[in-house]
């Protein structure tokens, strides 16, 4: 598959300086260093006709040991190593810009003032820097009803993108608009509370549109919901002129342990034994094809290809930066 490659960086970077004069050992890795400031903006890649943009909303940090199930903290320490990491580690929120005749398209929003200063809520920053307003969004595509990918879609409880309209998988809908769910499954009030302090605006000014199963919902943009990580979490595909790429939501959270361990889960998954099997099975798909995905908690720009390891796992293999003029 042919890409052509765009890149754009805006804002004032920061850098840090390291001696290189030596490389340390795993057990001589230190802990994560939290640079304060980076870059607003994006990184683009070229799928057919459509520039498609990854822009940051921030990042915020995540203790593996409290949120990872179905593994030992020896294990993960032992793969973060392996990636000369340790716990915590800090998480990308990477949203998903489409430029299309006629429409401009938003995969997830952030996670807006939900987590509070410092911690995400950067995305109308980034596009700012682009030159977007939310204004020009014409519809979002929102791949699960979780705070750091619906957050965005408010602030102080009115709609901030006024044009949108907000597609979202149906039975998300049903399950967190419906409370008893919540004493049913014993799943975090929080949710609930979010889903629909988020949604419920878009809803009441007719701007919700829901879909079951498999569904065409916009020019060369289909949606699929795979329940697990929520009811209604959702993959969503982009076809032009051949080529494709898959935009996978909250399918992994954790590269270091999940795509070497993919049984490995997260508290944050509603049903772990359903999340667990569509990680696998999705896997297995990317990895046999080749797609190209789009992820929003693996590094920015979080877009890549999956390639089975032949141990059972897989690598991630982020897509070659490039940053000049031309083809």
């Amino acid at each position: 598959m042919k890409y052509a490659f765009l890149s754009h960086v805006a804002a004032t970077m920061l850098v840090a300086t390291a001696s290189l004069t030596s490389m340390p050992s795993p057990a001589q890795i230190p802990g994560p260093q939290h640079i304060a400031l980076q870059q607003s903006g994006g990184y683009s890649i070229r799928v057919g006709d459509v520039r498609v943009t990854s822009l940051t909303d921030g990042s915020v940090p995540q203790n593996l040991y409290t949120l990872l199930r179905h593994t030992t903290r020896q294990n993960i320490d032992k793969l973060l190593a392996r990636n000369f990491q340790a716990n915590p580690v800090e998480a990308s929120i990477n949203a998903f810009l489409m430029e299309m005749p006629g429409h401009l398209i938003l995969v997830d929003t952030g996670s807006g003032e939900l987590f509070g200063p410092g911690k995400g809520g950067k995305l109308i920053d980034s596009m700012a820097a682009l030159g977007f307003r939310p204004e020009q969004i014409t519809d979002i595509l929102i791949t699960h009803a979780h705070s750091d990918h619906s957050g965005g879609l408010v602030k102080g409880g009115q709609r901030v993108f006024v044009n949108a309209t907000v597609y979202v998988g149906k039975p998300d809908v049903d399950f967190f608009f419906d409370r008893a769910n919540q004493a049913r499954t014993g799943y975090d009030k929080s949710y609930f509370d979010i889903a629909q302090n988020t949604l419920k605006p878009y809803l009441d000014a007719g701007k919700l549109k829901t879909f079951s199963g498999t569904e065409q919902i916009l020019p060369g943009i289909s949606a699929t919901v795979h329940p697990g990580h929520t009811p209604g979490a959702a993959f969503y595909t982009l076809i032009s002129k051949g080529e494709h790429v898959v935009f996978i939501g909250d399918t992994i959270h954790v590269a270091a342990v999940q795509f070497p361990d993919p049984d490995v889960t997260i508290a944050y998954d509603q049903d772990e034994k359903r999340a667990a099997a569509v990680r696998k099975h999705a896997f297995a798909e990317f990895a046999a094809h080749g797609d190209l995905i789009a992820v929003p908690h693996l590094p920015f720009p979080g877009i890549g290809h999956v390639r089975a390891d032949g141990k059972g796992g897989y690598d991630w293999v982020p897509v070659t930066y490039t940053n000049r003029d031309g083809n």
